[in-house]
């Protein structure tokens, strides 16, 4: 039994022209061409286009799809490799949807009756189920950064990748706490803080005065960045933007 493109596109939820492109890329030749050109598939090509969209969904990349079903023999244990990712997926997902949430219950509680007392959200790790790559994503405007922590990450371990993650959050923790204690930003004990940033900025690239005060301003202006701030406390995000701006300011130009 064979479907025409037109049902095959109807079932699978990928358009007749994106068939064809992969047709075209020899990632899925139809199993035969009748009348006109028009392409059928069989059994074996829905398979296929089965494991294409699992990739595709995992996020890889045509070209990578290719290479991995080219190396494949058996096409079960290729399905229970792909059910392994996507098993991996979940879980990273739902350790997401975990620190949103509790991130939610915190600021719900801060601001119950109008509370003015600045109440901290001390996670472990903040950034728990954030991937690697989704660095390189909120560091879009400093594109030489992005590129050093892309080549940087590549080589990590995901224990390096957690231990990263739990640092930075204990460093925003500890801003928030100089915050809370009414210091100001230009104060001696957050300045403290802010060099030790600015150091371990540095020991990935030189980071001028200018580029560090404009990483100061993406912390407001950075709608990630930002998030990942108001979680901690209200108001930590313009208070290390304020913080690093005064830093810079005092750095060589």
């Amino acid at each position: 039994m064979d479907w025409p493109i037109s049902e095959v596109a109807r079932m699978s939820g990928v358009t007749a022209r994106t068939l064809r492109h992969y047709d075209e890329i020899g990632l899925l030749p139809p199993a035969r061409i009748g009348a006109g050109g028009l392409r059928y598939y069989e059994e074996r090509q829905l398979l296929r286009l089965q494991q294409i969209l699992v990739l595709r969904e995992l996020g890889v990349g045509l070209p990578e799809i290719g290479r991995i079903l080219a190396d494949q023999v058996d096409e079960a244990e290729a399905l229970r490799g792909h059910h392994r990712r996507l098993i991996a997926e979940r879980d990273r997902l739902d350790a997401l949807a975990g620190s949103v949430s509790r991130t939610i219950s915190a600021l719900e509680r801060s601001g119950k009756d109008g509370a003015q007392v600045i109440e901290i959200n001390r996670p472990e790790n903040l950034f728990e189920g954030v991937r690697p790559s989704q660095y390189a994503e909120t560091l879009r405007d400093f594109p030489e950064h992005a590129e050093e922590v892309t080549r940087r990450v590549a080589v990590m371990t995901r224990q390096d990748v957690e231990t990263g993650q739990r640092e930075r959050t204990a460093w925003m923790v500890r801003l928030a706490e100089r915050m809370a204690e009414g210091l100001p930003a230009d104060a001696e004990p957050v300045q403290a803080e802010v060099d030790a940033q600015y150091r371990a900025l540095s020991g990935l690239r030189t980071v001028s005065a200018g580029e560090y005060a404009a990483f100061g301003r993406s912390c407001v202006e950075n709608a990630q960045w930002r998030a990942a701030y108001e979680s901690i406390a209200p108001g930590l995000a313009v208070y290390q933007r304020d913080a690093i701006e005064a830093y810079a300011a005092a750095l060589p130009q």
